[in-house]
């Protein structure tokens, strides 16, 4: 006889403990980035940690330490504003990440100030997607610009960004312009790693396609490409005629010899072509 409930409980807990090894490791990342790349150059990106480098160039007061203070003071005000699931959700982050920042050595891995930004940007980067991707958080200041959302009903997005660039201000009295001018290049670098991260490396490209033509395109793309393909039913804004459109995903490397193969056909087709992310499944 097999207990299945006992399974269940064995593999959600395996699950459960294979999270929490990703989200410290995720945490880890953040910390080797402020630690090995940022503080070591004197350049605050934003956030309680960029918050903790001024500090720490100012007074001397190690990075983990401020980190930890901004963060209980994040969370205090999480505790009179949000509700109890967001404040759960950045509880763990907003110590654990102190802790890691102080455990992990500051070494200059990087000479050249500019390469150690990059370097770091996408380190860092990879370390908040991973917590994404698990609904986990590093605390911080993230909480300011969910208590806007809530009463204000502001974007998190732009606030969080607002928070970042007044923080690196103030790397201009504390490091000087050059800081400054980097801490939001790694800004800039972030996000754009970071959207790939949360969307995933594989990019393709979707392309609707509209031809008198039509069935023949259809048959070549069937014979002669890998291609996902769905038809779609369509209906003109003005002429109010009912017509098929083609949708064929594409990877990147096959976009233009798809739109050869188009073209070959009926140099007039209408295509219309955007980028494609989290694609799964096949063709219907």
């Amino acid at each position: 006889m097999i207990n299945r409930k006992g399974g269940l409980m064995q593999k959600t807990m395996r699950h459960s403990i294979f999270k929490w090894f990703w989200i410290v490791a995720a945490l880890e990342l953040i910390a080797i980035s402020i630690n090995m790349f940022y503080a070591p150059h004197a350049v605050a990106a934003g956030g309680a940690t960029g918050i903790a480098i001024l500090v720490q160039e100012v007074a001397g007061i190690q990075v983990g330490i401020t980190t930890m203070g901004v963060n209980l003071l994040m969370l205090l005000l999480a505790w009179f504003f949000l509700d109890r699931s967001t404040l759960k959700r950045i509880l763990f982050g907003s110590f654990m990440l102190p802790l890691l920042l102080w455990l992990t050595p500051e070494i200059n891995l990087v000479t050249d100030r500019l390469l150690a930004i990059i370097v770091g940007s996408v380190v860092f980067a990879f370390g908040v997607g991973f917590l994404y991707q698990m609904d986990a958080s590093s605390g911080g200041t993230t909480v300011p610009p969910l208590i806007f959302k809530k009463y204000f009903g502001l974007k998190p997005s732009v606030m969080l960004l607002a928070t970042d660039v007044i923080v690196s201000l103030f790397n201009i009295p504390v490091s000087g312009v050059e800081a400054f001018i980097l801490a939001v290049f790694a800004l800039a670098i972030t996000g754009l790693v970071m959207n790939y991260v949360e969307t995933g490396f594989d990019r393709k490209k979707a392309v609707y396609i509209m031809s008198p033509q039509l069935a023949t395109i259809k048959q070549q793309v069937r014979d002669e490409t890998p291609h996902g393909l769905t038809v779609q039913r369509v209906v003109g804004g003005f002429s109010d005629e009912s017509k098929e459109m083609l949708m064929v995903v594409v990877e990147q490397a096959n976009f233009r010899h798809l739109i050869d193969l188009v073209h070959a056909i009926d140099p007039n087709a209408f295509i219309l072509t955007m980028a494609a992310t989290e694609v799964h499944g096949g063709s219907i």
